[in-house]
């Protein structure tokens, strides 16, 4: 399941992001958005857990709990469509 997190801090790390979900199951992903040019975190990214009743768990333990003195909002993510069917990127 794709699980969607906002409100990070800035300063949260992958890491910190990863543990506090491993807590809950099994983490296949973790990713923190970053802006492209600067690097700084977006202050949202994604979670992937691959048992449903664990990242539902995750989902109600972790919404509007504490991270790293930040209170995050925790939700079920758009799935992911398949590669194939993904949008190509755009020429810049």
């Amino acid at each position: 399941m794709n699980i969607f997190v906002a409100k990070l801090n800035f300063k949260t790390k992958r890491e910190d992001l990863e543990k506090a979900f491993a807590a809950h199951g099994q983490v296949t992903s973790v990713k923190i958005v970053r802006d492209r040019d600067t690097g700084r975190s977006k202050g949202y990214g994604f979670v992937e857990m691959p048992n449903e009743d664990e990242a539902n768990r995750a989902i109600q333990a972790l919404n509007n709990s504490q991270l790293d003195e930040r209170e995050i909002v925790v939700k079920p993510g758009n799935p992911k469509p398949p590669a194939d069917q993904q949008m190509p990127a755009q020429p810049q």
